[in-house]
């Protein structure tokens, strides 16, 4: 459904996709409420015999489910936890001996960001400048609706039907969960006509394009009245949604001379109200309700790599929000973390979307013909990405949340839709300049390098230069050698190389250089592109390498390097 959905190009059927999405969504929340429902009304027969109470874990590949049913009615009970599944609860006094069951329902995908991100955001009418002429191109990539029309009156149609299907789909599904990709509610936009060129908006995003990895054109606007509201651009959510409730414990059977007798209810479960109402408190608890406390052990698919930040589901606003979480401990050898909440609701682990840039340095270095390693070094944590024709393998020491990535080839969209879901993130689009410090250059020129780079990278290493930085936005500096085999590179062979529109030069400066000097090296001459700059101190076997590489593997590379923007963000 979501590939359909993705992949449409006509309003009414994009429509008709949303409702069958939307309609398995309500399927997918009716089966969790039926289930813990089913399993509640039979608590009694599963009481635990040491605590009086009932408690179960339920668990496949996309939930786990964890119940307790209070039959002791324990005024001393604190809490419980799940060990087996690293999920556990604190109950305050007037839970501890009231008629209630919790219940903790993890799900490994994100319904509620998506409802969030459709109930806040606004298309963008506004249009990229083409960077290879004069022309706009449209900047709605994800709004398959909002087609090219020849008349201002067809647009406002086309812009009116796409906030109208916007607003629908908010409204149908209110309630409910969502889906687990904010992108994949939208679908592709209409390609730029014929003749208009390629530009550098299309190349960043040319990793996630199959997959609608990339942020759609819009707006995020989200109105904060006091409240901490989550900016879904700058966090990024994480293993999951964790929803807390507290429900009225459903009748149980009695069982008499041979018969079970049972009260049956037609309202199905019932949400227990906490907090109370304060003329249903003890005079000693005075006008505040206590909070309730929530224990989580950190997804194993998943990777923090700060403390996680917790936010909380604002059911009304359909956002999440940091405000109202208090006490919140974090115990990184364990891998745990704990909070209090003043009541049950759905929890979600969140970190900084762009915690791991900008990159500290970086190196593309060839293993081979058609092979290369491509690695950097993050604000946070360090990794390498082996290419070998149009597969790439994720390499680095993490191995809690990585392991079912590290060692295993993929495709290049696949691997980066895999990193982000696993919180490994070293790519950047439209917003990431918002949010992250980065060295302004041309990005004509910076573009003009990744395919030049990709060209060469069968023979030639690339790495970082810290005069990149000193070198002004119309000129890039780096490293280059030639190199052949999966040695590291000698640090005594890298020479400087300054790019630029009009020409490019080998530098007479060095790394280790006291300031930086545009001057070329003696006897060495300039030229229009960076490829000629490099084929003149080339080897013959070097030139010939680059000439028999394939063109998948060309164009992962530079799909790679695209995706990263390493001489822009480093």
């Amino acid at each position: 459904m979501e590939v359909l959905l993705r992949d449409v190009t006509h309003p009414q059927e994009g429509h008709k996709y949303q409702e069958g999405l939307t309609h398995l969504q309500e399927l997918i929340h009716s089966k969790h409420d039926l289930t813990t429902e089913e399993i509640l009304k039979r608590a009694n027969e599963n009481v635990d015999i040491e605590t009086g109470n009932m408690q179960t874990v339920v668990k496949d590949d996309n939930i786990t489910l964890c119940l307790w049913a209070n039959f002791s009615k324990n005024p001393r009970f604190k809490g419980l936890n799940f060990e087996e599944v690293g999920l556990g609860f604190e109950l305050p006094k007037h839970l501890a001996v009231s008629n209630i069951a919790v219940r903790i329902l993890h799900t490994r995908y994100d319904h509620l960001s998506l409802l969030a991100r459709m109930a806040h955001l606004r298309i963008h009418t506004l249009s990229h400048r083409s960077l290879v002429g004069s022309e706009d191109i449209p900047a709605d990539k994800d709004a398959p609706e909002q087609v090219e029309t020849e008349g201002e009156g067809e647009v406002k149609e086309a812009d009116e039907i796409q906030q109208q299907r916007v607003d629908e789909e908010v409204q149908s599904i209110q309630g409910f969960e969502g889906q687990k990709s904010a992108a994949s509610l939208q679908s592709n936009s209409a390609q730029p006509a014929e003749g208009q060129g390629s530009h550098i908006q299309t190349q960043m995003e040319a990793l996630g394009a199959e997959e609608d990895l990339t942020p759609p054109s819009v707006q995020l606007t989200v109105v904060d009245h006091g409240a901490q509201v989550v900016d879904l651009m700058q966090y990024t959510p994480l293993g999951g949604v964790l929803f807390y409730d507290v429900f009225h414990l459903p009748p149980q059977a009695h069982h008499v001379n041979g018969w079970e007798i049972r009260q049956l209810l037609d309202n199905g479960l019932q949400v227990f109200s906490h907090p109370m109402e304060k003329s249903n408190l003890d005079d000693n608890e005075g006008l505040t309700c206590p909070p309730v406390g929530m224990s989580v052990t950190l997804p194993d698919s998943v990777v923090f790599l700060e403390a996680p930040h917790v936010a909380r589901w604002d059911a009304a606003g359909k956002q999440w929000r940091m405000d109202g979480i208090t006490d919140i401990s974090y115990e990184e050898e364990e891998a745990k973390i704990s909070f209090k909440t003043d009541s049950f609701q759905a929890f979600v682990l969140m970190q900084e979307t762009y915690a791991n840039l900008p990159l500290q340095s970086w190196e593309l270095r060839p293993l081979g013909q058609d092979s290369a390693l491509f690695s950097v070094n993050g604000a946070l944590i360090n990794l390498s990405v082996s290419i070998q024709g149009n597969q790439c393998m994720l390499q680095s020491e993490q191995e809690r949340g990585l392991s079912h990535l590290i060692g295993k080839w993929m495709s290049g969209p696949a691997l980066q839709r895999a990193m982000l879901n696993a919180g490994i993130n070293i790519f950047v689009n439209e917003y990431t300049d918002k949010y992250v410090s980065t060295c302004s250059k041309d990005p004509l020129i910076e573009h003009a390098a990744y395919e030049q780079m990709a060209l060469f990278a069968s023979a030639c290493a690339f790495s970082w230069s810290k005069w990149n930085a000193k070198c002004g936005a119309e000129h890039l500096v780096m490293q280059v050698c030639e190199h052949h085999g999966p040695a590291p590179v000698p640090k005594d062979s890298w020479s400087l190389y300054l790019l630029g529109a009009q020409r490019s030069h080998k530098l007479e400066i060095t790394e280790m250089s006291e300031a930086f000097s545009p001057n070329h090296y003696p006897d060495s001459e300039f030229h229009s592109t960076f490829i000629h700059v490099l084929q003149e101190n080339m080897s013959t076997d070097g030139i010939a390498r680059t000439r028999e590489s394939n063109y998948l593997f060309v164009d992962t590379v530079q799909n790679l390097l695209c995706a990263t923007r390493p001489l822009m963000y480093s």
